[in-house]
């Protein structure tokens, strides 16, 4: 058990602030976040030279280092030596909330294994004000973020994903968008859904419509920047059984996946992980060293 208390006057440790930063329009930094990033030590970001514009504006001299996808294994461990010194550290991404679909989620979890303190700060991000502007059901909704690059893994998730009857937010790359349109009208049929891109810019769209229309509009529509695709839940109302699997251990389950639904052992894992709500870690374990 960890219990933490964001704001003790006793503490020892460091502190790892998580700050969100605008997605376009840089009226939206808060004061909160530029208070933070001037007073930490070191903002560690996706992209220093980015980073480094944003304070600029901002008139801030912080020093900053390097932490992405390519160089969390080594720069983690780094950082989380430098927060048990004390020493309190901003993690940045490029645009919106860190540890949503970057390895800012991965120096979390090393720093709530050493017991240091967390501070997440509210702030800009893509996936609610898609969700809100898109008139699509907001009451139950389920982010995804990006599907699989390859057809294969892709489709199989869009299968697992169809009898979703919250409302689904993806992301969506310019250059991928037309086949992941097609793939996920292939699986779930016409429903309704929303592209939301450019969000809080100059040139932000919404194409509000059904999956046909939509796709129709991509096809011949100059398609740039990154993509919220947000996509109607099911509507039917036998929905397949969430614990379907209630029967099977998880080594079974696993295999399901990989067997019936010809999902590598990775993958097979990771949705394991979701449905039975345990760690990629644990499942992985009793799967591996367990069985």
């Amino acid at each position: 058990m960890n219990i933490q208390k964001s704001f003790a006057d006793d503490r020892q440790a460091g502190e790892l602030y998580i700050v969100p930063t605008p997605i376009g329009n840089l009226d939206d930094m808060t004061y909160r976040a530029v208070t933070v990033l001037g007073k930490v030590d070191v903002i560690a970001a996706e992209d220093t030279r980015n980073t480094k514009k944003l304070l600029n504006h901002f008139e801030l001299s912080t020093s900053l280092i390097s932490y992405h996808e390519h160089n969390k294994m080594t720069r983690g461990p780094q950082l989380i030596d430098r927060l048990s010194n004390g020493e309190m550290i901003a993690i940045v991404s490029d645009a919106g909330m860190p540890g949503i679909s970057d390895p800012g989620s991965d120096l979390v979890r090393l720093a709530l294994d050493e017991e240091i303190p967390v501070i997440v700060l509210p702030g800009a991000n893509a996936a609610l004000p898609a969700l809100v502007g898109s008139g699509l059901p907001t009451d139950s909704f389920y982010y995804y973020g990006f599907l699989p690059r390859k057809k294969k893994d892709r489709l199989a998730e869009l299968e697992l994903l169809q009898n979703q009857k919250s409302t689904i937010i993806f992301y969506e790359s310019p250059h991928r968008l037309k086949d992941m349109l097609a793939h996920v009208q292939e699986q779930f049929g016409n429903r309704r859904a929303v592209l939301a891109r450019e969000l809080t810019k100059r040139y932000e769209e919404y194409v509000r419509g059904t999956l046909e229309e939509i796709s129709e509009w991509a096809e011949h529509s100059e398609v740039r920047g990154e993509f919220c695709v947000v996509v109607e839940g099911t509507t039917q109302n036998e929905v397949t059984d969430p614990f379907w699997w209630s029967h099977l251990s998880i080594n079974e389950h696993v295999e399901y996946y990989i067997e019936e639904k010809a999902m590598k052992s990775k993958e097979a894992i990771k949705q394991t992980s979701l449905d039975r709500k345990l760690s990629k870690r644990d499942v992985y374990q009793i799967y591996h060293v367990e069985e």
